[in-house]
């Protein structure tokens, strides 16, 4: 007796068409999407751990009026990114949509570009985790903040990665259970943390403080606050708000996802960006001494400290801790999303192993222990003590974190401008923007560009070769990276990479990639 196919239903029938097999567990509903991305924005981590930054770059001004002009770029951003996950909702997301416009070399260098980009902020955010898990402790014990180390902090950053690995090769349900119950935390936590520092606080800063007050703690002179120090304390929020191109990556195991994702991305964006603002201005108006802040080096923890009793300083930081970890779980999810599918396509050494998918769990296991490996190497130089005008500053945190923000946003960039490049002869799927991709894909890449240009810029003249208190433990190294990594990838791409990359692979037949798009 002839036997039949099982018809597909219609996401598998999607991602035939697009050229693959459904390997991956579609056991993730259109909210388990948003919660990945939602989680991986985390305003219980960039809001906290990167905080200092806009502090020290700008001061007050450049968290209460930059979050909120800064976020609506990266809304449209989002809303761009929106319309092309609607229409190629696969797991290699960013570099499979640049190669699917623009050929073999827009998605060989958009990929690597995604993918450093997620490594990077899968380590930022989990040494952001280990150095808030230690400060949790340090509130309760003296003893614990006595024996403070640079050492300590990435030891707790190393087991931190080796649970969230645990975490994601166990269950690919397990994950988006975590996922959800993430989003709810970081709700109700944020919530929680904003009451309690209206309240608890005797005093309050005014509205005045809030929305005017500067402070320049970089080095540099005055001269340079408007157009140099004030773009550099942005950080806070491009960081922050990154992240959310999870919802494609996790696309191909997403019920719905033509719709599912494409919500996922610019949701995440929206409540993320409402949240965080509300959280933020309650750290500003919580501010006891302001001096006493920027003397140590803008950490939020700092604000905890002088307006709350022992108690509920130490829940607000175990909340933003809890919210942390949560995060770079999710993170690591995203990144060996990322990593299994380029590694599908044969686009990284070792691509054979890479993309193995384990045959009970459908998880892609050495993907990611290779994001935890890498993660643990490149944060390697925060344990380097580095001062800026005698605060301590986390020098090698930022630049890991501007190496996040500038290789994921490099890689959005290019199919955004290749999707506006095509015009109308892109074909959309569910979820379009109509006529309005014009000018919001226009907008969305000079955002992206400028920010580039801003966070490879040495955080303090004492980073700038020939200044009398030079030192390479000052250095902003994100330029070193990135921009080092697309000169390799650039010799790589004109010796090798050119002759054998020949962008996705389908992992089905081309004959039945055919009758799905209708050829």
């Amino acid at each position: 007796m002839a036997t039949t196919e099982p018809k597909l239903n219609a996401d598998d029938e999607l991602l035939a068409k697009l050229g693959y097999k459904q390997e991956l567990s579609r056991s993730w509903s259109s909210f388990s999407n948003f919660a990945i991305s939602f989680s991986i924005i985390s305003i219980l981590a960039g809001c906290f751990t990167t905080f200092g930054q806009a502090w020290n770059n700008g001061g007050p001004i450049a968290i209460s009026w930059g979050w909120p002009i800064i976020s609506a770029f990266i809304l449209i951003i989002g809303f761009t990114m929106s319309e092309l996950v609607s229409a190629y909702p696969t797991s290699g997301g960013i570099y499979w949509w640049a190669a699917k416009m623009g050929g073999p070399a827009a998605g060989f260098f958009t990929g690597w570009l995604n993918l450093i980009g997620l490594l990077a902020v899968t380590a930022s955010v989990a040494y952001g985790a280990a150095t808030f898990f230690d400060l949790t402790l340090s509130t309760i014990s003296s003893g614990y903040a006595d024996g403070y180390s640079l050492t300590r902090v990435f030891i707790t950053f190393v087991i931190i990665f080796v649970l969230a690995a645990l975490a994601n090769i166990f269950s690919g349900h397990l994950l988006a259970v975590i996922n959800n119950i993430s989003v709810w935390w970081h709700v109700a936590g944020a919530a929680i943390v904003i009451l309690v520092l209206v309240f608890i606080p005797s005093t309050h800063q005014s509205a005045d403080f809030v929305f005017t007050e500067r402070i320049n703690n970089s080095g540099y002179g005055s001269g340079f606050y408007w157009f140099l120090v004030l773009p550099l304390g942005f950080l806070l929020t491009q960081y922050t708000i990154t992240g959310f191109d999870a919802s494609a990556h996790l696309s191909e195991e997403t019920q719905g996802a033509a719709e599912g994702a494409a919500k996922g991305i610019w949701r995440s964006i929206f409540y993320s960006a409402v949240g965080g603002y509300a959280l933020l201005l309650a750290f500003l108006f919580a501010v006891q001494d302001p001096d006493k802040v920027t003397a140590g080096g803008g950490a939020v923890d700092l604000i905890f400290g002088q307006a709350l009793p022992q108690g509920w300083h130490f829940l607000i930081l175990l909340i933003s801790t809890a919210g942390q970890l949560f995060c770079a779980v999710a993170c690591l999810t995203s990144a060996s999303r990322m990593t299994f599918a380029f590694s599908r396509d044969g686009a990284i050494p070792g691509s054979k192993m890479l993309a193995k998918v384990n045959s009970k769990t459908k998880i892609p296991a050495n993907a990611v222990m290779f994001v935890a490996v890498v993660g643990v190497i490149i944060t390697l130089p925060a344990l380097i003590q580095v001062d800026i005008n005698g605060a301590p500053v986390p020098v090698a945190f930022y630049a890991v974190t501007s190496v996040a923000v500038i290789g994921l946003y490099l890689a959005f960039l290019i199919p955004i401008f290749l999707r506006w490049k095509m015009g109308d002869a892109f074909v959309p799927g569910s979820w379009t923007l109509g006529s309005k991709y014009k000018w919001m894909n226009l907008v969305a890449v000079a955002e992206i560009a400028v920010i580039c240009i801003y966070f490879i810029l040495p955080f303090t003249p004492a980073a700038i070769p020939g200044n009398k208190d030079f030192s390479f433990k000052f250095v902003n190294y994100a330029p070193v990276l990135t921009i080092g990594a697309l000169v390799i990838l650039a010799i790589w791409w004109q010796v090798s990479a050119k002759k054998w990359f020949t962008g996705p692979k389908h992992t089905i037949d081309k004959d039945v990639v055919e009758i799905f798009d209708g050829s």
